[in-house]
């Protein structure tokens, strides 16, 4: 089955609503959720064939029209030729590990990177001889002091979880051609709507489907975006032997999470934008962390490669004399919420209020989490589509009560 027939350059977000496989003979205008494990063949020579190419349905395990939709229109939105969908976004990352390295290849990865992410890297994959160097997400002299003659992928997230830090894309990119190395972008936080990383010249593309593309925190999801070749080639034969395929629902899911993207990704920029400069007005908050403010180190270079956009995740830090004091504050903030959920997804419709330090980045080692700069102190806030100032007035709670 092949693509609709669409004109050419349309926009991310029509991309989002018309992008699927053909229409089946019933004429849906709803793409079709296809819940089924295996495919009736019409004969034994086209099973054989189709077995053996890889080409058609046969298994949902190899390929299931309902993915399909969801891989090509995510492909589609992020401008690569082809994308491949996983469980989760951990699961794509350990597929793009699987299929590009072997023990003696090295990588380079920013610091501060998701906290599973780096355990991944690693401790994981450690164990079967794959090199990291750990460097600043944005000294672009550091990451290519990092490159070795063995270095075969850089791999960066921008913006970072939970600081916000934003790395120069096109300079990773020139990096890691220069050295014959693929960069990859983890591009779950700023979402196509704000960022297309191949544009910038980055050659994958990964997503934690889970978050911004569902949208309303329902399913696990993830997926890498990029070329024909790697899809194909590198990829493809690890999910079909692995397992870590998406599952048709999951995927139905996500597919209509993404009709709705770039309108809820904008009024959540727009809100976390107000709530950033609120925050910065607040005298218990020490800093705030948010590419769309002007006092955020990046901010010319995120205004740049983000479509003008900061973003919906934003974090504050509270002042503490001891780790320790600093940690019984967050926590105060935290737990006089009575709107924000305490949870660690993001990119739901719900704001979410989390501590990093014991949550997403709970299994890193204090020596990890400074090198990141993640206090005890540090509290990282998802906008949602509620009204601002019901948000502002309960964070207000806890931070007009600090002791």
């Amino acid at each position: 089955m092949t693509d609709r027939s669409l004109p050419a350059g349309l926009r991310p977000e029509t991309l989002a609503v018309r992008t699927a496989i053909e229409r089946s003979q019933y004429g849906e205008n709803s793409e079709a959720l296809y819940l089924t494990t295996g495919f009736v063949q019409p004969d034994s020579e086209t099973s054989a064939q189709r077995f053996s190419s890889g080409e058609g349905y046969t298994y949902s395990r190899t390929s299931n029209p309902t993915v399909t939709s969801f891989e090509q229109r995510l492909a589609a939105m992020e401008g690569t030729e082809a994308a491949i969908a996983t469980a989760s976004g951990m699961g794509a990352i350990l597929l793009m590990i699987m299929g590009l390295l072997r023990a003696g290849d090295h990588v380079v990865l920013s610091r501060s990177m998701f906290g599973s992410t780096l355990n991944l890297f690693a401790k994981e994959f450690g164990k079967f001889g794959v090199e990291t160097t750990f460097c600043s997400q944005t000294d672009v002299d550091e990451w290519r002091a990092a490159v070795r003659p063995n270095t075969k992928l850089l791999f960066a997230e921008t913006p970072t979880n939970p600081l916000t830090e934003v790395c120069d894309i096109a300079a990773l990119a020139d990096i890691a051609r220069a050295a014959g190395a693929l960069l990859a972008v983890d591009n779950a936080f700023a979402t196509p709507i704000l960022q297309r990383p191949t544009q910038l010249g980055a050659d994958i593309v990964m997503h934690s489907g889970t978050k911004y593309l569902d949208g309303q925190g329902r399913v696990m999801a993830g997926a890498l975006c990029a070329s024909h070749e790697l899809i194909t080639s590198k990829f493809a034969p690890i999910v079909r032997t692995a397992g870590m395929v998406l599952s048709p629902f999951n995927a139905w899911v996500v597919l209509k999470g993404l009709e709705t993207l770039g309108i809820r990704v904008k009024a959540q920029c727009e809100s976390t934008l107000a709530i950033a400069r609120w925050l910065e007005a607040q005298p218990q908050v020490a800093r705030v962390y948010y590419p769309g403010l002007p006092s955020h180190p990046q901010h010319e270079l995120a205004m740049r490669q983000q479509n003008g956009l900061g973003g919906g995740v934003l974090s504050f830090q509270l002042a503490g004399d001891t780790p320790e004091a600093a940690r019984a504050k967050a926590f105060h903030v935290i737990d006089s919420c009575r709107l924000l959920s305490i949870a660690t997804n993001l990119g739901d419709t719900k704001t979410i209020i989390s501590h990093p330090a014991s949550t997403s980045h709970g299994r890193l080692s204090e020596e990890q989490r400074q090198a990141a700069g993640i206090t005890q102190g540090t509290i990282r806030v998802a906008v949602g589509l509620e009204h601002i100032e019901d948000i502002q007035d309960d964070l207000l709670r806890g931070l007009t009560t600090l002791s």
